[in-house]
């Protein structure tokens, strides 16, 4: 058998012992539905309690130092009721990113006997992860942090404790888009404040003494500038990654190959679960979920014989080559 550069194809065997199903362990029998998903990771834990830390400074700046001693009942009104409702969303939309599973694919289900079941014929191919053992669908890529393969995984972010990933993308675009308003929202009442402070008194304008008002106000100010930039880049960076049908992992692991995609009002339709309403904004309505892969959504069309020679053309199963391995593993962590 004469292969290509292993850059650009995965080496192929025609024996499915060549995967070592017999090393795999068959699955665990499924959860109930509606079980909750949480990743246990240190850090992704400690950053999912910052956001929420950072989160709840901003209300507390936002009322007790600047809405709640102001004089002007109105303004104080309106902008606590919109600055509250984004918080909440924002927060609402951080719980769904962290507790959704984003499309992990069944772990320990590369068996012989599975294998054996998928009746392959020749020219196909099935992939597996060999460090959780799965047969991977299309567009699935392993997280070392979840250690689990993830469906259209598009990376790993620690601020939500969990991948970004077929079943979660439309949560964490809500997050990054809410988070980005109340940091907006923020960053305009604390100029109107200061400006309200210089015209009057330091005293009156609120409940602290007036280094302590700065202080505060400094620190909302700079964690408001932070996080406006980092959430809109990354919002920004995923609407993309949805109008363009491509992941984040898939970009930095392009090489010219064609993939079909589909149209940018269709993805993002798929994404948000529908035409365009309301609930494309509203973190509580789940979005249209995929189908769960059934069995011939694991099985590949192997590279045609235009591109590789072999003998026999009773391909059944393959593996990624030392190279691709590493790719496969490849872990995209928004700092």
């Amino acid at each position: 058998m004469m292969l290509i550069p292993t850059h650009h194809f995965r080496d192929i065997e025609r024996k499915p012992e060549y995967l070592q199903p017999e090393k795999c362990t068959p699955p665990p029998y499924p959860g109930p539905v509606g079980t909750m998903w949480f990743i246990r990771d240190g850090c992704g834990i400690a950053c999912a309690i910052v956001t929420w830390f950072l989160v709840l400074y901003a209300e507390f700046v936002v009322l007790f130092v600047m809405l709640l001693p102001s004089r002007d009942y109105v303004y104080s009104i309106i902008n606590g009721v919109i600055f509250n409702v984004l918080a909440f969303l924002a927060l609402a939309s951080h719980c769904r990113a962290m507790l959704t599973d984003p499309g992990a694919v069944p772990k320990g289900n590369a068996t012989k006997e599975f294998i054996e079941s998928l009746q392959l014929k020749p020219g196909q191919v099935v992939y597996k992860c060999p460090k959780c053992c799965s047969i991977k669908p299309d567009r699935a890529h392993h997280c070392s942090v979840c250690k689990r393969c993830i469906r259209k995984m598009d990376h790993h972010c620690p601020w939500v404790n969990n991948c970004v990933g077929e079943n979660n993308q439309k949560y964490f675009v809500l997050f990054t888009m809410y988070i980005a308003l109340i940091s907006l929202h923020a960053l305009i009442m604390v100029g109107f404040h200061f400006l309200h402070c210089f015209e009057d008194d330091w005293t009156k304008c609120s409940s602290f003494s007036p280094p302590t008002t700065v202080i505060l106000l400094i620190l909302l100010c700079f964690e408001a500038l932070l996080f406006l930039i980092f959430t809109s880049v990354m919002f920004g960076t995923q609407v993309h990654s949805i109008c363009t049908d491509e992941t984040g992992i898939e970009r930095l692991k392009r090489k010219g190959q064609p993939r079909a995609h589909r149209r940018s009002w269709k993805a993002v339709k798929e994404t948000f679960g529908g035409d365009f309403s309301l609930n494309w904004f509203n973190p509580f309505s789940t979005p249209c979920q995929p189908k769960t892969p059934s069995d011939k959504d694991l099985v590949r069309q192997g590279p045609s014989l235009s591109d590789i020679d072999i003998t026999d053309t009773t391909t059944t199963t393959a593996e990624p080559s030392e190279e691709t391995k590493e790719e496969d593993s490849l872990e995209v962590i928004d700092e």
